[in-house]
């Protein structure tokens, strides 16, 4: 088992995953980062993104993830997600009339601060229609 890394997913409700794989590729806030075992300790704050994980060479689970913070250690990558929820079950109608929903709300929007929260949450709303490859890069 020393080739493979223990890779656990925690959103605020539960812990979605604790599983050995061979890799994880985590969306940080810097760029997306692969974990094999025996990795540097490293934390990150992760972007809203997909994070894939791998046996041997092919992805077998991919999780959208909206935000939080990822620790990485030489046997172990612990994502905290905002929220996460598998690409497959994201319901691509339902998204994109949450962003037309929320282009009302930010037209409707009177400080900067309410502003700047609607834009976050568009923000997200966008990256789950990416995530399901609904617009292109």
């Amino acid at each position: 088992m020393a080739d493979k890394v223990e890779f656990e997913l925690v959103s605020p409700e539960k812990l979605l995953t604790s599983q050995p794989v061979d890799m994880v590729v985590v969306p940080g806030s810097e760029g997306d980062f692969g974990v094999l075992a025996g990795h540097s300790p490293m934390i990150s704050t992760v972007r809203p993104g997909v994070i894939d994980v791998y046996e041997a060479d092919r992805v077998v689970d991919r999780v959208f993830v909206a935000g939080g913070f990822a620790e990485v250690t030489e046997t172990r990558c612990t994502v905290l997600a905002e929220e996460a929820i598998a690409v497959a079950e994201i319901d691509r109608g339902k998204v994109e009339q949450q962003i037309r929903d929320l282009g009302e709300d930010l037209e409707d929007a009177k400080s900067d601060d309410e502003k700047a929260r609607v834009e976050a949450k568009i923000a997200v709303a966008r990256a789950k229609l990416d995530a399901t490859g609904a617009t292109t890069h």
